[in-house]
């Protein structure tokens, strides 16, 4: 068994995202339908990050009762039955169900808007653990895990998606927006292949590029040359 954080190459936390009743429950206007399907493959993913000593992460909503911090462009959609308000309970709720809620030692944060970068100390976090890799799960694959995604793309980590524990209200929707991430970078693959092989994915962040580009030097030769200077 591979145990996490290796002395060097891919150093995993799994990020998940908005896997709340508010988005899991029919009865919720924010409800994506189908999100509820993939708690079971959730579950099982979680489990496995934690006995390979992966970090876990909880990127959650969180709305205030009066829907001032509520996007503008979904405001009409929560304004018919208010969701996500803190310390809320039931079909509505913040709640997390207990099959994939946070365990001790995991970490939590509210995320304001899509992305779980946005805003958020998820970033410091990531390199206070010395993380290059994030594994995404969670709903929805058009908004959340893709604004994540691009969002962890651009600060220069490694993006590994779990394909069957994120979800969207259409499959074509959900493939669509799979093969974008795809598109851009990101690895895909299912439940049952982390559980059963971990990751095994190329390591494309910023530090392994310039560990490349050093190991590709000529000797006395500097990665970075200086300008020469421009003579008036």
């Amino acid at each position: 068994m591979t145990v996490y954080p290796p002395a060097g190459g891919i150093r995993p936390a799994m990020v998940v995202i908005d896997m709340q009743n508010g988005f899991l429950d029919p009865a919720s206007p924010l409800c994506i339908r189908m999100a509820r399907e993939t708690v079971p493959a959730c579950a099982a993913a979680l489990e496995e990050a934690r006995r390979r000593k992966i970090p876990v992460i909880y990127a959650c909503r969180q709305y205030r009762a009066d829907g001032s911090d509520v996007e503008h462009t979904r405001y009409h959609r929560w304004a018919e039955a208010p969701a996500l308000t803190p310390g809320s309970t039931g079909p509505l709720s913040e709640e997390i169900p207990a099959s994939i809620a946070p365990r001790p030692g995991d970490y939590q944060l509210v995320k304001p808007r899509f992305s779980a970068f946005f805003h958020t100390e998820l970033d410091l976090l990531l390199r206070r653990l010395q993380v290059n890799t994030v594994v995404l799960l969670g709903t929805t694959t058009p908004n959340c895990i893709r604004t994540s995604c691009y969002d962890a793309i651009s600060l220069e980590y490694n993006v590994a998606i779990l394909t069957d524990c994120c979800s969207s209200n259409t499959p074509e929707i959900q493939q669509a927006n799979l093969a974008d991430m795809a598109n851009i970078g990101a690895v895909l693959l299912d439940s049952d292949t982390f559980i059963r092989e971990g990751l095994s994915l190329p390591d494309t962040s910023r530090e392994a590029s310039l560990a490349a580009l050093s190991s590709d030097q000529l000797p006395g030769e500097d990665i970075f040359p200086a300008a020469e200077e421009e003579t008036l």
